[in-house]
């Protein structure tokens, strides 16, 4: 007797077929792994990039502007159309103000919420009204929670735009945001070539005009300025760019994970640490004395993408400065306390030696397993692996404190 099969199962495997091209790739390549967008500039570099969206607001945005002149610093604001036709001079006043005009949309409305038309129209209809409002040329959209289907990729590739994300969401327009809780989300996650985005409307409004000023104060403290996307001239993500994307959500993953953090919470920051007791055995120091396993340690591990956008040339004096900061939380984090040494388990051992570290060799087995690893995330960084050894780079807590602290 033959099986009868339910004459919707064939029919609900479309759908869901159809939902995945619809919206679930868009979801994965795009909006979580970038694939096409603007989300980065140069992780080395001193620029970023602030974005608003949702704008222009008479009530808020007029601060905003106040507060980015106030400080000599640009952005991007990413306007809605028809807001925009409602209040001219505001448009004006960004443009005469060095800032840049983006396109957020028509009207505010999540992707997935649009039928696929409206949501194809949508872009290419905002983009001719605000190019008519402002007498420029728009390069950049970003669609509305920056969600994408396949239709709003089209009707943004339709329309001639560049979608942007973001690497720093402020978080401005969360239920019970505060001012103080968007700039401290800010600050720890700067760092060079940051697509910043905030808002000068709707919920986000109630916070970003206040939170403004002091964020633009820490990035100018810290050596960071802010310009318009194109002046930070960041090029979209490219396939050949996604197996690093994903190895540095992997890192951040085990970061979250073991516990492992920036010095001084600074995510652009070159080096992460962890306290752990020490788990190799066997090894010694130069001088011949052991080092103990288990021995209260903390191990420092290396911002990859910024490293390989850094080059080993300019890794040294920034890696100086930098271990300023690590010293600063060795001082002062109670967790960090007990640590006796410093470590790096890498292939950096003759950079690092420059640095006063002391190298040891390892076990076979762990020079191996760790030589294994470096060279598949110099594969996934698109650079070629170093052909030296991993070693243990090595240094007492006394002495990093003497050279860095």
């Amino acid at each position: 007797m033959k099986a009868r099969h339910w004459p919707g199962g064939r029919w609900l495997s479309g759908l869901a077929a159809g939902l995945l091209a619809y919206i679930g790739l868009p979801y994965l390549l795009v909006q979580r792994l970038g694939l096409g967008t603007v989300r980065q500039g140069r992780a080395s570099g001193e620029q970023v990039a602030l974005t608003f969206d949702d704008g222009p607001d008479p009530q808020h945005t007029p601060a905003v502007l106040d507060a980015l002149a106030a400080a000599d610093m640009r952005a991007t604001f990413f306007l809605l159309s028809g807001t925009a036709q409602r209040h001219p001079e505001l448009v004006r006043r960004i443009l005469a103000e060095g800032h840049e005009i983006g396109v957020h949309a028509a009207r505010h409305r999540h992707a997935w919420a649009r039928l696929p038309w409206d949501a194809y129209r949508d872009p290419v209809q905002a983009r001719r009204e605000l190019e008519r409002l402002s007498g420029s040329r728009l390069r950049w959209g970003r669609p509305p929670h920056g969600a994408y289907t396949l239709a709003n990729l089209l009707g943004l590739r339709r329309a001639r735009l560049t979608p942007v994300h973001w690497s720093i969401e402020g978080g401005d327009w969360a239920r019970g945001a505060m001012p103080q809780g968007v700039q401290d989300k800010v600050r720890r996650e700067l760092h060079g070539g940051a697509v910043i985005v905030l808002h000068d409307s709707g919920p986000g409004a109630r916070v970003t005009p206040t939170a403004l000023p002091e964020i633009l104060r820490e990035m100018a403290e810290r050596g960071f300025s802010s310009v318009t996307l194109s002046e930070l001239n960041a090029a979209p993500v490219t396939r050949p760019e996604l197996p690093a994307r994903l190895m540095a959500g992997l890192d951040r993953r085990l970061d979250a994970q073991l516990g492992i953090r920036p010095a001084l919470d600074r995510r652009g920051g070159l080096f992460r640490l962890q306290p752990l007791p020490f788990p190799l055995a066997g090894l010694r120091w130069p001088d011949g004395g052991v080092i103990a396993r288990g021995t209260p340690a903390l191990e420092f591990h290396v911002n990859n993408p910024l490293l390989v956008d850094l080059g080993l040339r300019q890794f040294i004096p920034r890696a100086r400065r930098e271990f300023g900061w690590v010293a600063q939380d060795w001082r002062e984090r109670p967790e960090l306390q007990e640590a006796e040494f410093i470590y790096c388990l890498s292939v950096h051992g003759p950079v690092l030696a420059r640095l006063g570290f002391a190298s040891v060799p390892l076990a076979p087995l762990d020079a191996r397993r760790l030589k294994l690893w470096s060279d598949l995330m110099h594969h996934a960084y698109g650079t070629a692996p170093r052909k030296s050894q991993p070693v243990l780079s090595i240094m007492p807590r006394a002495e990093f404190l003497r050279r860095f602290g």
